[in-house]
């Protein structure tokens, strides 16, 4: 039996116990949270028991498929039988607490530094992405846990989500549209436009705290590309904006209480990979009017065809395909089980669980610190090619090399 203990309980905890909630119910019951941390009592007590005060919060976005959109998830709802501590201290919580192991789910400044105290203490992590605040807290994460010989696994949902899974399977060995060869995606105006706060969280606007859409987005985005295609990304030529320097709460209807930004809104970025693949991809929280979409979804060509969203088409045929069709038709029982265990299909559920049999098995997760740190350096890529003015490489940034961008956040935060 793990014991989890969760430090975070922003609006976002919502998905995640809603994710535990699915494990259990599917039947993977090896685990318990017993613990919650929060700076305020009341936020983390709002998680443990439906019907209790205080109230929890209000989802804090209306859009469809956004894990902010959840609706209110308890600890009562899937383990009432278990008695749940809280603290506001973190190192309070990690060094005595009832605790086994942690899911990280902060601001990006902290990750490191309560990884630090948990791989001290011999404890295993769940981290929420982007893996640090920067490439230099990111290696000390990932040598603090192979120093300490624990599990240690990187929040990176979007590789489990039921598409991404199919979509690799198309890409694969056994699947119908060989390698890949080029990628394009990208939206703008989808989230926060055009000039809403991000998650209500300021602090996301904030060059010296790394915020931006590069390194929030960023490492989501090259993680899909990474495990689609089966290749590591080796170079990136980017551009970023900020095209909206103010932005605002929303109460009442009324625009209120104006942020200065001066981290990255806006994002475009070309790449390519060992294996040769090249794409573009782009993203803002800026746009004014409406939203805009490349086709279905994310367009990925192969060899023998293409899909975008869940429609795929091969060479010589005449109408498109449905790619869960497909999938389902001609995917082995066996890749059917290695994507979605125990019948799942959530993917905050999956990448729990991932993490969570990883342990079981005294071993390293399939997301685990390394990739994360991999999807990282890709994102640090985008910053540190439109502050050079030129192509990068990824491995200039996996080194320390070239960190001219996150230097001020270094400095910010002992991590020079």
């Amino acid at each position: 039996m793990t014991r989890i203990g969760i430090v975070g309980c922003g609006r976002i905890l919502a998905a995640h116990l809603e994710g535990y909630r699915l494990l259990r119910e599917a039947g993977f019951d090896d685990f318990r949270i017993t613990a919650l941390c929060s700076r305020k009592t009341e936020d983390a007590q709002s998680y443990v028991k439906r019907g209790e005060e205080p109230e929890q919060r209000e989802p804090v976005s209306d859009i469809a498929g956004d894990p902010l959109a959840v609706e209110k998830q308890y600890l009562s709802d899937f383990q009432p039988e278990t008695e749940v501590a809280i603290f506001t201290d973190y190192r309070e919580m990690i060094e005595n607490g009832p605790i086994d192991a942690v899911n990280d789910f902060t601001i990006h400044s902290l990750h490191h530094q309560i990884a630090e105290i948990a791989f001290k203490n011999g404890k295993h992590v769940l981290s929420q992405k982007p893996l640090a605040v920067t490439m230099e807290g990111a290696r000390r994460m990932c040598e603090g846990a192979e120093k300490a010989g624990v599990t240690f696994g990187v929040f990176e949902n979007l590789r489990f989500a039921k598409w991404v899974r199919q979509t690799a399977w198309a890409f694969g060995d056994d699947g119908p549209l060989g390698k890949l060869q080029m990628a394009v995606m990208g939206n703008i105006g989808t989230w926060w436009a055009p000039d809403l706060i991000v998650a209500e969280t300021p602090w996301r606007h904030v060059l010296a705290n790394a915020g931006g859409i590069s390194l929030d987005l960023g490492p989501h985005f090259f993680d899909m590309i990474r495990y689609i295609g089966g290749s590591e990304i080796t170079s990136i030529s980017a551009t970023t904006q900020v095209v909206e320097p103010v932005r605002y709460l929303i109460r009442d209807g009324e625009k209120v209480e104006p942020f200065e930004c001066d981290a990255d809104d806006t994002f475009y970025a070309n790449f390519k990979t060992e294996s040769g693949t090249g794409g573009s991809l782009f993203g803002s929280w800026a746009g004014h009017g409406t939203d805009t979409k490349i086709g279905n979804g994310p367009v990925f060509y192969g060899e023998n065809g293409r899909v975008s969203g869940n429609e795929i088409r091969l060479d010589g045929e005449a109408e498109a395909m449905n790619l869960d069709e497909k999938y389902a038709a001609e995917a082995s029982a066996e890749i059917k089980e290695q994507h979605f265990p125990y019948g799942l299909e959530n993917d905050f559920a999956l990448s729990q669980l991932d993490w969570l049999r990883a342990i079981e098995g005294g071993r390293q997760p399939e997301c685990d610190g390394r990739e994360g740190l991999l999807d990282l350096a890709c994102a640090y890529a985008v910053v540190e090619s439109a502050k050079a003015k030129r192509t990068v490489s990824v491995d200039e940034i996996v080194s320390g090399e070239l960190r001219d961008y996150q230097q001020v956040i270094d400095e910010k935060f002992d991590l020079a």
